[in-house]
């Protein structure tokens, strides 16, 4: 049974990640991943439905809360030991909250605020509720649950009182709430009187949190795949239709390859190398929010193109089009400088092809917009494998 009781008379488990505990990831962490494709799915729904900077900001929060929940419980079960009762059971809560937050999702900034921010503040405060006591045998792992749980406690009023507000001042709470969220992580979560956790607090497995990351980048390609086929199964009588989801599979098939190479490769020797192991921990959850941004965002061009098809391309249309892959890139070329210290010229010079393509669409058909998108990928992706052909295998550069 997943959540059987240690057997009597056998030492109880510590409470962190040891020697002995298993580094790749568990059945129920890939289970827990499920719920996101839900999540994703309803957001690249809603940019799509309605194409405003206005939702676009408000996709951006719902983005960031649903990634913030998976981070936290990622970093969890690295740092816990998820063999743990308590760690299975905070894992399926977890879940069950993202789930309610999925379903919130499209009404979020109207009658379902109280369910989104509700559900979103039960699950980081739960989360301390449950491993406070569960590490209070050792009370240094206890003091680092407790400085987590009073961020999260600060954050907890403007996400509530968002719920109660108008859509205006609801994005400016949310936005608010989710600075402290992300600072609090960025700056180790500092508290007067116990100061910040401790960087040997922070040491990760390397093989663990890599092959998580790679594996909810999987989900958000899932999540486009997903977007693609509905879209394309309602929508398929043109040959237009057929033509973009061509492009659609090729463009996704792009973001694959382009982000596996080499960087995602590498990232368990690059975090097992570095000088400051801890590093990985506060900056990977940005450059991948910028990736999977950037795939929710394309797969929400591919359900326009597959619906749609005017004979221009409106700017807003054009902006999500291209605006996704050139957010992709961004990211990507953060990746890459955690990892070999250094971009590949390819990155900044595939969103610079993209900036410069976006006016000369707006007089052509989308599916022009379309092909440019994965053409500029195309030529990255080239680039990736000229550049691996022409020099021996390379490294991580330890930051």
């Amino acid at each position: 049974m997943p959540f059987a009781q240690e057997e009597p008379g056998h030492p109880r488990r510590p409470p962190t990640r040891g020697p002995a505990t298993p580094r790749r990831v568990t059945l129920l962490e890939l289970f827990f991943d499920l719920v996101y494709v839900v999540a994703l799915a309803l957001i690249s729904r809603d940019l799509a439905h309605e194409i405003t900077w206005y939702q676009a900001g408000q996709s951006l929060i719902l983005l960031a809360a649903v990634w913030w929940t998976w981070v936290l419980t990622s970093l969890v079960t690295d740092l816990y030991d998820p063999a743990r009762t308590e760690i299975k059971v905070l894992i399926v809560t977890v879940m069950l909250g993202v789930l309610l937050m999925a379903t919130a999702i499209p009404k979020a900034f109207g009658d379902r605020g109280l369910l989104f921010a509700g559900a979103y503040v039960a699950i980081h405060l739960g989360r301390g509720l449950i491993l406070m006591p569960t590490v209070r045998g050792d009370p240094r792992i206890q003091r680092r649950a407790a400085r987590v749980f009073c961020w999260f406690a600060l954050s907890t009023v403007p996400w509530i009182l968002g719920a109660f507000v108008s859509e205006d001042a609801r994005m400016a709470l949310w936005l608010l709430a989710l600075g402290i969220d992300y600072l609090g992580l960025r700056l180790a979560y500092p508290v007067p009187g116990i100061g910040t956790v401790p960087a040997a607090q922070l040491r990760v497995t390397a093989e663990h949190l890599a092959e998580r990351y790679q594996q909810f980048y999987t989900i958000a390609l899932g999540d486009a795949i997903l977007v693609t086929g509905v879209a394309y199964s309602a929508v398929h009588a043109q040959a237009e239709n057929t033509v973009g989801f061509v492009l659609a599979f090729g463009t996704i098939l792009l973001l694959w390859r382009v982000y596996v190479h080499r960087s995602g490769e590498l990232l368990p020797l690059a975090i097992k190398i570095s000088k400051v192991p801890n590093r990985f921990v506060r900056t990977a959850p940005y450059s991948h929010l910028l990736m999977v941004a950037g795939v929710v965002t394309t797969a929400a061009g591919f359900e326009l193109v597959l619906h749609a098809l005017p004979a221009r391309t409106p700017p807003a249309w054009a902006a999500v089009i291209l605006g996704g892959p050139a957010l992709f890139l961004t990211g990507r070329a953060f990746f890459e400088r955690e990892v070999f210290n250094r971009i590949s010229p390819s990155r900044p010079g595939g969103v610079l092809a993209l900036v410069t393509v976006a006016p000369a669409v707006l007089f052509l058909p989308p599916l022009t917009a379309s092909l440019a998108a994965m053409l500029v990928l195309t030529g990255v992706a080239l680039a990736d494998l000229r550049h691996s052909r022409s020099r021996p295998p390379e490294a991580p550069t330890p930051p």
